[in-house]
């Protein structure tokens, strides 16, 4: 039965662009890029227990690595993806490493990721060759000339692309939860004492974690960056866009494989339908979304503490 939903589910995903506008469809690219954003700090919160505020770092990094390469080379950002998550990781190694080896936990572990994001766009804000504070515009390929090798294309090739890599992270993601790898992070989370009693080795299961969280984010990059067109580094590196992606995992459920799915799922078309009506009603409320936000927040953990899906997946008695 689950398997027939999940095929009618992914019919009806993939007839989507026969029918809905252009908006819809930004709004549904919109909903995956979160997906595999969540997903990404799921990996390394819901499942390793290492809590990082600092997540834009990596989509930043993974945005501009392959932007450059294509910009001053000409290599495909289907290539320059992986120097992009190679980037990601070597600071990602930096960030653990650092945290691990002297004993910076929790709270403390966050602080240093957001410190290493900052660095970043403070960096990135004076480098001549991302185009620093005035942004970095990648030049949309002449009409007939546009091809997926490029990443260049209309709303419909972003939506299918985005969609594909939502399920991929999804995929990857519940490979990972029944692996030895999500095993060992499961522990590693639960009772540190008792795992490394075990033999667990603590630095390695983290690390393993913290660069897989960040090759996976570095991907989310490279569709900000071809998708958009254009890369700030207050915008990409900024903490509120660290905040905004772990929303969806923690809204979903931590530590699930459908949480961030829901959460985006919910969020997302939530925050740019009351974005649109408040234009609508011509009202000058630019935070309004963050408030929404946070009042949506504050109400699931009041209710649900673990999150909708752990409830809705009980409800489906499904597991």
């Amino acid at each position: 039965m689950r398997w027939v939903a999940l095929a009618v589910l992914g019919a009806g995903l993939l007839a989507v662009p026969a029918v809905a506008g252009r908006y819809e469809l930004s709004v549904l690219i919109l909903v995956f890029q979160f997906v595999l954003m969540g997903q990404a700090w799921n990996v390394m919160m819901g499942y390793a227990g290492q809590l990082s505020l600092g997540h834009a770092l990596y989509v930043g990094l993974g945005a501009y690595v392959p932007a450059l390469l294509w910009l001053h080379l000409g290599v495909s950002p289907l290539i320059g993806v992986f120097a992009g998550m190679a980037a990601a990781m070597l600071a990602a190694g930096v960030i653990g490493w650092l945290g691990l080896r002297f004993g910076i936990e929790g709270v403390y572990f966050a602080l240093l990721t957001i410190a290493f994001a900052e660095i970043a766009r403070v960096a990135f804000d004076h480098l001549a060759i991302t185009g620093g504070a005035g942004g970095l515009f990648l030049p949309v390929t002449p009409e007939g000339r546009a091809s997926w090798w490029m990443l260049d294309g209309g709303p419909v090739f972003f939506y299918y692309l985005t969609l594909g890599l939502a399920a991929g992270a999804t995929g990857v993601v519940a490979w990972l939860a029944r692996s030895r790898f999500g095993f060992l992070w499961r522990a590693v989370r639960d009772d540190p004492v008792a795992a490394e009693a075990l033999g667990v080795n603590l630095f390695r299961a983290r690390m393993q974690a913290i660069l897989v969280s960040a090759a996976m984010a570095s991907v989310a990059g490279v569709v900000v960056a071809f998708y958009y067109r254009n890369l700030f580094p207050g915008q990409v590196f900024d903490m509120s866009r660290s905040l905004e992606l772990i929303l969806a995992p923690i809204i979903g459920g931590l530590g699930t494989v459908m949480g961030p799915v829901v959460g985006a799922a919910l969020l997302t078309p939530a925050g740019e339908a009351l974005a649109a009506l408040v234009q609508e009603l011509g009202l000058d409320a630019p935070g309004v979304k963050a408030v929404a936000y946070g009042l949506l927040l504050i109400a699931v953990i009041w209710v649900r503490p673990s999150g909708i899906w752990p409830w809705l997946a009980k409800r489906l008695g499904v597991s």
